[in-house]
């Protein structure tokens, strides 16, 4: 049965692990700047298979106003088990008077069909633009 917990510095070891996994090495180019990223982190949620960590949320914003979903990762072998899922409803649930929770993620990903899945709507469809620099 999966464990769902908050994680802390000690599991950044198997956070990287996933990191890595998932070709996202733009985390792993300095352990200072990640160990800061996640200890200013709003939120962050782990899914334990055991003590394997096999998939994480991590929630960045004011936790009143505006939640930004700004990594979720399930181990390749753990997708579609619903995991994914479990982290992001355990968000809304946390933030359900949070009057904007969002994610940004790349157009062609597969994880827009998970978003749209869930109850996510794109911005434009909300009348809003997102910009970024």
């Amino acid at each position: 049965m999966t464990e769902y917990r908050r994680l802390n510095m000690s599991d950044m070891g198997s956070v990287k692990r996933l990191y890595e996994e998932a070709g996202w090495t733009a985390y792993l180019n300095d352990d200072t700047k990640l160990n800061r990223a996640w200890e200013k982190s709003l939120l962050t949620l782990g899914a334990f298979d055991g003590y394997d960590l096999i998939g994480f949320i991590r929630c960045l914003g004011d936790g009143e106003h505006t939640v930004l979903i700004q990594d979720l990762l399930v181990a390749e072998q753990h997708r579609r088990k619903g995991v994914g899922g479990k982290l992001m409803r355990s968000v809304f649930e946390e933030y359900r008077d949070v009057r904007q929770i969002f994610v940004v993620t790349d157009a062609e990903s597969p994880a827009v069909r998970f978003y749209r899945a869930l109850g996510l709507h794109e911005f434009e469809k909300g009348g809003m633009l997102a910009f970024f620099n």
